[in-house]
């Protein structure tokens, strides 16, 4: 839970230096690199699964 928090953190202090520095390309650059990590985590988490249907 602690982890959460922390993410949480992280996240909103890219979204405040987005907005005080105008630099909204970053907010898509990180909303990408989130998909892929999230990406990884569940292919990870699937991959036990998937070796026992062949």
């Amino acid at each position: 839970m602690l982890f959460l928090k922390h993410l949480g953190r992280l996240l909103a202090e890219f979204g405040e230096f987005a907005w005080k520095n105008k630099a909204w390309w970053i907010v898509p650059m990180v909303l990408v690199l989130l998909l892929l990590a999230l990406l990884v985590f569940v292919g990870q988490s699937a991959a036990p699964f998937i070796y026992t249907l062949f």
